[in-house]
This record gives C-alpha cells, sequence and structure tokens, in this order.
C-alpha cells in the first residue's frame, strides 16, 4: 500500500517561504502592539512645560474663583506648578 499522494505539499522551498513569512508577520505585530502602547503613554497634555503649565495655572484661576480652593491653597498650589515646570 502506498501513502504516497503524488505530489509535496510544501515541496520545492515552500516550507520555507512561509517560515519567512510568519517571521515577518509576527515582527510586524509585535512592532505594531509595541508603538500603539508607547502612543498611548505618551499624551500631549502631560508636558508640565509650557502649554500644559499654564494650561494648569488657568485650571486653579478657575478654581479659585469658584471657591473650591482658598487664596491660600491657591498660593501654595502655584508655587507647587511653578517648581515642577
Amino acid at each position: 500500500m502506498s501513502y504516497d499522494w503524488g505530489y509535496q505539499a510544501m515541496g520545492g522551498g515552500g516550507w520555507a517561504l512561509m517560515m519567512v513569512g510568519m517571521i515577518i508577520f509576527w515582527a510586524i505585530l509585535v512592532f505594531g502592539i509595541v508603538a500603539l502602547v508607547r502612543h498611548n503613554r505618551t499624551s500631549p497634555g502631560a508636558s508640565t512645560s509650557g502649554e500644559g503649565a499654564d494650561k494648569a495655572v488657568a485650571i486653579l484661576r478657575e478654581r479659585l474663583a469658584r471657591g473650591e480652593v482658598t487664596p491660600e491653597e491657591y498660593t501654595a498650589l502655584l508655587a507647587a506648578l511653578r517648581d515642577r515646570s
């Protein structure tokens, strides 16, 4: 009884091309996930210098105007913001 199918499914180096293709596929997938995680970890508003610090001071002024913080708390928080930048 012969188990020869009459052809080779991965003959002629097809297995090597498939292996290279799988390596490329996984490399692209891993690179994409790493890039996505890095992009989501660094948000544009996370900076405490420049525009980010100005925005924080503006929010602090609004909170003072609404009465959410006392003038003493405002002064302390403003000093803390200036120390960070």
